[in-house]
Formats: structure tokens, sequence, C-alpha cells
């Protein structure tokens, strides 16, 4: 029996995904197809789970890297995330196939995919909301299945920094809570969320208390020009959003793109969140004006937003990263790193491996450098930053702290508009992140599959 079981794995590890249709599939079967590509290609793939939905669903992720189970010093996390709106589905199929091309580029030594998984661990999710998709109907633009099961919109669901808080975290919703306990795990850089009903890049901030960052109406953050190129990237790079054709009952977009506020406000959504609270600049990409695409159109749709999915991940590489160092050559973590000029809500800190990284165009910027307990300077250096992405890495530059030599006054605190009561602690790697079976498990349920992909 276990020579039987080794032949099985042999099998699979050398066996060709198999060939993905453009059709809608059941959430049942993207979880199987998501574990046949994870034990196929165990060496840059690995599928987990964050949580469940109401209804008991697994939230899954694939992760795709060389080193796809754990996160890598220097190498940058990037997410995309699907469906958070049951009836908004082409991002499920999007995600499918954009495993599915990564995965095969891979295999076939092409450049572009070597380029991007030797350089990035790209975390992709096909559905937040599995349960909203199971009651949802294929009407272009009305709103069955946009819930979850307790009929919650899930993009309304997270803190707000321009909103009073009014739900422990406990009392939010099932995926939201999972999503947030995810922010914690890992330090993403990059994610862009998956919308339908619209043809338009959307970019912080969603949300205004119509303070300082409102400016002729939008909702400005500080890190406006960084956000505007961003949202230009993926539509300029898409077959036809950058020309900002305009869907029935919307209008058009310059460049194909919008601040989220100027557009419309929103309190409690996952894209201000994530940038607030989670130091990751995220876009919400409206990528069909149907919310539910005739099958007959998918892939057309697909070729469409293919080069735009993968130059977005390549945008991961923007700015500068590095280390934090004290005087004893031990990496800080919290440490605060800021760049003069962009006062954020919320400060970007350093993770559990004094890891930061600062998404920037090209050009000077001075950062400082910041730490909480008493006998170390704030240190101050000036850096040019050239274009990242071209080299699939950002500027590295590490920094070392001092000892106070003439002071050992402790650094001040950045002030800041609201407390971060919700600031997540980052650490790499996290252990609450339930792990997809592994070994002869999957094998054997692998020969039991019958995936009609």
């Amino acid at each position: 029996m276990i020579l039987l079981h080794l032949f099985f794995l042999l099998i699979l590890h050398h066996t060709p995904v198999t060939l993905l249709e453009f059709r809608y599939h059941s959430n049942q079967e993207i979880k199987e197809y998501l574990l046949q590509v994870s034990a196929g290609n165990p060496d840059i793939t690995h599928l987990y789970s964050i949580g469940q939905s109401v209804r008991g669903q697994e939230l899954w992720v694939l992760a795709l890297g060389v080193s796809p189970g754990q996160h890598t010093v220097g190498v940058p996390e990037f997410k995309y995330v699907g469906n958070i709106h049951g009836n908004e589905v082409l991002g499920r199929v999007l995600l499918l196939h954009l495993i599915d091309d990564l995965v095969r580029g891979y295999r076939n030594n092409e450049t572009w995919s070597l380029q991007l998984l030797n350089s990035t661990r790209i975390h992709i999710m096909p559905t937040m909301n599995p349960d909203g998709f199971d009651s949802s109907d294929t009407d272009c633009m009305y709103s069955q299945g946009r819930f979850n099961h307790n009929g919650m919109d899930l993009n309304r669901n997270f803190p707000d920094a321009f909103a009073a808080q009014t739900l422990e975290e406990d009392e939010r919703e099932a995926e939201v809570r999972a999503v947030m306990g995810w922010l914690r795990t890992e330090t993403f850089v990059l994610s862009a969320n998956l919308h339908g009903g619209a043809l338009v890049a959307s970019y912080a901030y969603d949300n205004s208390n119509r303070g300082s960052e409102l400016i002729n109406g939008a909702s400005v953050s500080p890190d406006d020009d960084v956000f505007v190129h961003l949202a230009k990237e993926y539509s300029y790079n898409h077959a036809t959003m950058h020309n900002g054709n305009r869907c029935a009952e919307s209008t058009p977009f310059l460049h194909g793109i919008t601040n989220g506020f100027e557009w419309y406000a929103l309190s409690g959504g996952m894209q201000d969140y994530n940038y607030v609270w989670a130091q990751c600049l995220e876009l919400t990409l409206e990528i069909s004006c149907c919310k539910f695409p005739p099958v007959s159109e998918l892939p057309g749709m697909w070729k469409d937003n293919r080069k735009a999915l993968l130059s977005f991940i390549q945008q991961v590489h923007l700015g500068v990263k590095g280390r934090v160092f004290d005087s004893f050559g031990a990496p800080v973590q919290n440490a605060v790193v800021d760049v003069v000029g962009r006062r954020n809500i919320c400060p970007f800190k350093t993770n559990q491996h004094g890891e930061y990284y600062r998404l920037l165009l090209p050009g000077n910027y001075t950062l400082t450098v910041m730490v909480t307990y008493p006998g170390y300077e704030v240190l101050t250096e000036t850096l040019t930053i050239p274009y990242g992405p071209d080299h699939y890495s950002a500027l590295k530059h590490d920094f070392f702290l001092q000892n106070a030599t003439t002071t050992t006054r402790q650094p001040s605190s950045p002030r800041h508009s609201i407390t971060c009561n919700h600031s997540v602690h980052l650490s790499a790697g996290g252990a609450s992140v339930r792990a997809v079976w592994t070994g002869f498990a999957v094998v054997l349920f692998m020969v039991a599959l019958s995936v009609d992909n």
C-alpha cells in the first residue's frame, strides 16, 4: 500500500494541471482545483485557509512563490481578493486563471512568471464570500447574493478611520474577522480586491470626516501620488479601462481611475482598512459593467485583464525596502519608518524581522526611523529611489540605529488624528492560519477526485 501511495504521489507531481475551463466554478470545484494545483506544485504553491464563512465554508488562499509556505526576508507579500460581494463573480474566474497562468508559465520556464515568483510571494483568494455566491443569481445589476449569509455587506463591515467604531472585532462578520486576522499574520505590501458593476480602478480614501484630507471633493491620502500611479498602472494595462468608458447609469472616469470618496462615500471598506491599519496599499478594481457576465464573454474578459493583473503585481517592487537594526546588530520590531511629508493616520512599522516596505515613486525622499525605548536618537536619511518594478526589486536600504551620545531622551511618537486601536501586530508566517492537509492524505484525496474543469 505504501508503494501505491508513492506511485500516486509521483504521478501527481509530474502530471499537468487539468485544463481550466472558462465558466463559473462552484465553491466545491474551486476547492478541488486549488487542492489539485497545490498537490501538483508543492515547490511553488501553498494552500491554506484563513477561516470560515458564516455557513462554515473555508476561505481558501493559494500562495505562490519559490518559498510559498513562509515569508522570506526581503521578499514582499502581495494579495488579490475576489468575490467580497457574492454576486460580483468575474474576479473568481480571473483569479483562477491567473493561478493557472502563473503555474504554467513557471513550469514552462517563461521569463515573466519566473521573475514574478522568484521575487514575490503572491496570495490569491478567489472568493471571500462563498455563501453569497451560493445564493446569487445571474442578473447584471441587482444585488441578490451581494451580502453574506447574515445579510451583511462585507465591504461595509471593517473598522473605519473616519467613522465612530460601534463594533468590537468579535462582533464583526466571520469573513471580516478572518481577513483582519490574516492581516496580522503577513506583512502585505500591495493588494487589490476585485468587484463588478463598473469599469474603473478606485483608490483610497473611500471615506472622509471632511477634515484636511478633503480636497476638491476627493479624500486624499498621504500616498495619493502612489495610489494614482497604481490605479493608472492597472487601467492602462487593461484593454479598455483607461478609455474611461462608462457603464450604464455611471459617469465616465478620467484615465479609468477614481478616488473612492470622490466617486461615492463608503464607510467600513476593506480598502481603507488595509491601508490605514495594515500598512498595505490596496485598490478596488471594478472589472466588468455586468456583475455576472455571460459565460461566452469570459475568455475575452480574461484577455482584457491578464496584462493588468500581472503588471499590478509587479508594482509591489516600487520604492524602498530594508531592515532596521539596533546598535548591537539585532533587528528592531515596531520601529516607526516615516517618510517626511507623509503623515499617515497610523505609522508604518517594522515587522518581527525588523523589515519595512514603503511604496514610493522615483525621486528623493527623507526617511526618519524612531523607536519607542530610550537611548536611541531619531535616525534621518535622504534616499534617491529609482523605479524598482523594472528590476523586480525595490531599492534595498537598511537603517542602523545608534545610541544617543549627547542626549538620552526618548524619541517622541508621531502625532495622528486617531488612535490606532485596531492596528495589527505584524509578524510573518502566522501560526494562526490553518495549513491545508499535506502528504499522503492529499494524495489519497486527489486520487478520489473527479474534477470537472
